[in-house]
């Protein structure tokens, strides 16, 4: 069930991106999407009952593989959260400086303002 609704929050975001004409609201969408994508891969590492992967001496290594979180999806959202973090931000100053040339953020209006 919570796969299906990280689909819908992806699909929401998709829509988003293909239908609208206002770069910030594009942006956004993108980020919608960004944030399905990180939730899916923390979703792919949860185990329910699951421990933090840290073996320790009282613990004997068969039980700890069978009750560990896998660590991977958790290192693999975190560089996903950095990477778009950099991509708000250059989709964000490329927007304004779209802003700055043409004075809107329809993309229809900037397509035939071509120069």
């Amino acid at each position: 069930m919570v796969y299906l609704l990280c689909l819908v929050l992806f699909l929401i975001g998709i829509y988003g991106v293909l239908t609208q004409r206002n770069l910030i609201k594009i942006i956004l969408s993108l980020a919608v999407v960004e944030s399905s994508v990180s939730l899916f891969l923390i979703l792919l590492g949860y185990r329910v009952g699951g421990i933090a992967p840290i073996e320790t001496a009282a613990r004997p290594h068969e039980s700890f593989i069978g009750m560990s979180v896998d660590p991977l999806p958790q290192a693999m959202v975190l560089t996903a959260i950095v990477i778009s973090l950099g991509v708000l931000a250059l989709s964000i100053a490329i927007a304004m400086r779209l802003y700055q040339r043409y004075g809107t953020y329809d993309v229809t209006q900037i397509r035939n303002l071509r120069g």
